[in-house]
């Protein structure tokens, strides 16, 4: 490898660095949870309700959160995530009215699902790669974990899944800072611990996302070096599968 090689990878390394860090930190902003529990009963109420739960009886409650969050966030009179605002701006324009509208909602929730389905499994199946199977496995829970915490305020604002996804991997390492603490307690106990306390402390994770305003904190770092982020294709195995189920129904395929 040539020395200007050596540079540009040592260079994109600390640029992810970077922002795997302001994933992290920004992940670890709790008091955001202090901060929308105290200033709504029905929040606090849900929140517990999940928390204590694990989401088995009262799993549709998560939506539940990110609305309250919003509500909270708007009539403290401060800004929702910008680059949630923008987004929606253009889906709105940019999405068909009437029905045709409502059948490509249901047509994008349908292969939102069967893609994260599949990345899930492929999730767990990275676990059983020999030597290097835990380290993939672990990152590849950490996109997971940060994507589902993002989606419940993502799907609450109607961003489309194409720009949700491409947002996602455009800044793959803050999303994988951010899944990071939800993630570690896979190396402390064992497994089945491990996921129930992941669980446990999934709702606050959910709440911690609602208060984040991603761009504006990739923004602020991204100053110091400029230049377009290195897009990696996270989801491109659950892709090209989704794809290949949906061959086999024209009017599903069609629809997506």
């Amino acid at each position: 490898m040539s020395s200007s090689a050596a540079a540009a990878a040592a260079r994109r390394a600390k640029e992810a660095a970077i922002l795997w860090v302001a994933g992290f930190r920004e992940a670890c902003c709790l008091h955001r949870v202090v901060f929308f529990c105290a200033s709504s009963r029905t929040l606090l109420i849900r929140t517990g309700q999940c928390f204590l739960l694990n989401g088995l009886i009262f799993l549709g409650r998560y939506n539940d959160i990110a609305k309250h969050a919003f509500d909270v966030l708007k009539s403290n009179g401060l800004p929702t995530p910008r680059e949630l605002d923008d987004n929606n701006k253009l889906d709105s324009q940019e999405r068909p009215g009437g029905l045709d509208g409502v059948i490509l909602g249901i047509g994008e929730q349908v292969y939102s699902v069967l893609l994260l389905t599949i990345f899930f499994i492929e999730v767990f199946v990275t676990g059983f790669i020999p030597y290097f199977g835990k380290a993939i496995n672990f990152l590849l829970l950490t996109w997971m974990y940060a994507y589902y915490c993002f989606e419940y305020k993502w799907n609450f604002l109607g961003v489309s899944l194409n720009k949700r996804l491409d947002f996602f991997e455009s800044n793959w390492a803050f999303f994988s800072g951010f899944g990071s603490p939800c993630v570690l307690p896979t190396f402390f106990f064992s497994p089945l611990v491990s996921y129930g306390v992941m669980a446990i402390l999934y709702p606050l994770f959910v709440l911690t996302a609602a208060g984040t305003e991603a761009e504006d904190v990739i923004d602020s770092r991204r100053k110091s070096w400029g230049g377009e982020p290195e897009k990696i294709q996270i989801f491109y195995v659950a892709r090209r599968f989704s794809t290949l189920v949906l061959q086999l129904f024209p009017g599903a395929q069609k629809e997506h």
